[in-house]
């Protein structure tokens, strides 16, 4: 799919979708319980989808009911050997993995896109050493057998968070045991989301700095996903660089580490209030900023879009897990900018971008990769002609309403 948008000034109030990585969290506490819950989550995409349809296939049930989508827990362990097919989404793969060892279920994992690419060490030589056989990493489908054993895990925190996650999701199944993080801890926000939502399902979770004990079972009752911040930060965006957003139905309070948008873009220059959970941001005389992306990664393409349209120059740094994305993120984030006559350089571990009084438009590849798409069309309300983006459709795999959300703040979205 192909879509242009012209110049636009946004304005406008939406609701924020349900946050992804909380639904793959709630979802599979649901799947791994003691009885049926009802996940309150309004809208889906296809990483949740992704989700859904491994939860189906290890024999659970997940039905739409309005808003919410209704559980039936995993009850008959599968002793047969199953297929999980996690799409192009890396956290169904590294959340699935070790909760299928923990089963004890023979998998085979297939996928999509760059999903084989994406590193599974060390998570993968751990299940290795506590029971588990798998096929060689990279190869596709990837086979799992044994079940794994509880106990005590260390893993470096430095290639992805996703791993601690799928640990402690798994240590429930397998009598419990401990997490300790060594190295640097990337992303540690989205390991206080799985703490959250281990909780939730009634499962105790112990922390002493970087040790996580587990213990007990899975017993979830009903519950809701809380909105996104990292898709509400596209449109918060928008709104710094032309125009006046609302987006409600977020937490300020939030363990998301996205909702750090609302404090960078407070230091570009916009301006913020926030009311309840109405979240609004106005345009505002934009200068550049040093940006940190180590527990902000998702952030960078519309950060560094924000970046072009800021006086003077923005340094985004530590952001070498970028390169294992669904694209190569630092190249297609440069080449983003580049085609619509943005200044940005590629460094050792991040990006240098230069701003510009405007950017002149012009076509985007959007690299299958949902988070480039996105960007580039924020990027419309800075520039004095149209943004066109081929591979328009990869805005599915988080947010499928995306361009009609636009649409609903005054972008002419012309698909072809």
């Amino acid at each position: 799919m192909t879509v242009t948008i012209p110049p636009v000034s946004p304005s406008g109030t939406l609701s924020a979708i349900p946050s992804k990585s909380m639904a793959h969290r709630l979802l599979l506490c649901a799947a791994l319980s003691d009885a049926p819950a009802r996940v309150v989550c309004p809208a889906s995409s296809a990483d949740i989808e992704a989700t859904v349809r491994c939860i189906r296939a290890l024999g659970g049930t997940v039905e739409r009911d309005g808003d919410a989508l209704c559980v039936t827990p995993v009850r008959d362990i599968p002793r047969s050997r199953v297929t999980l097919d996690c799409g192009e989404s890396g956290s169904t793969l590294r959340f699935l993995l070790p909760i299928a060892a923990g089963l004890g279920v023979p998998a085979s994992f297939t996928g999509a896109g760059r999903l084989s690419k994406r590193p599974l060490e060390p998570l993968y030589g751990l299940l290795a050493s506590h029971g588990c056989t798998l096929s060689p990493e990279g190869t596709f489908p990837l086979t799992l057998d044994g079940r794994a054993s509880g106990g005590a895990y260390e893993i470096s925190g430095e290639v992805s968070s996703q791993f601690v996650t799928g640990l402690l999701m798994m240590l429930p199944l397998s009598g419990g045991g401990q997490v300790t993080v060594t190295g640097q801890f990337e992303s540690r926000s989205y390991v206080d989301m799985t703490v959250l939502a281990l909780r939730q399902a009634g499962v105790t979770v112990r922390e002493e700095g970087r040790t996580y004990t587990v213990s007990g079972s899975y017993r979830l009752p009903g519950c809701a996903v809380e909105g996104d911040w990292s898709n509400a930060a596209f449109w918060l965006t928008a709104g710094a660089l032309g125009g006046c957003v609302t987006v409600d139905g977020l937490d300020p309070a939030s363990a998301q580490g996205d909702r750090a948008v609302l404090g960078l873009l407070s230091r570009f220059g916009a301006g913020i209030s926030v009311s309840g959970s109405r979240v609004t941001v106005r345009k505002g005389a934009l200068h550049g900023i040093d940006i940190d992306a180590a527990n902000i990664p998702d952030l960078v393409p519309v950060l560094a879009v924000a970046a072009s349209a800021a006086e003077g120059e923005t340094r985004i740094f530590h952001a070498e897990r970028l390169r294992f994305k669904e694209s190569d993120r630092l190249e297609t984030t440069a080449a983003m900018l580049r085609a619509l006559g943005g200044r940005c350089e590629i460094t050792s571990d991040g990006l240098r971008i230069e701003g510009t009084p405007a950017l002149r438009g012009g076509t985007v590849d959007g690299a299958n990769d949902h988070r480039i798409v996105m960007a580039a069309a924020v990027a419309a309300v800075r520039c004095t002609s149209p943004v066109t983006i081929l591979g328009a459709e990869a805005k599915d795999k988080s947010y499928p309403a995306f361009f009609a959300d636009f649409q609903r703040l005054g972008a002419a979205v012309k698909e072809e």
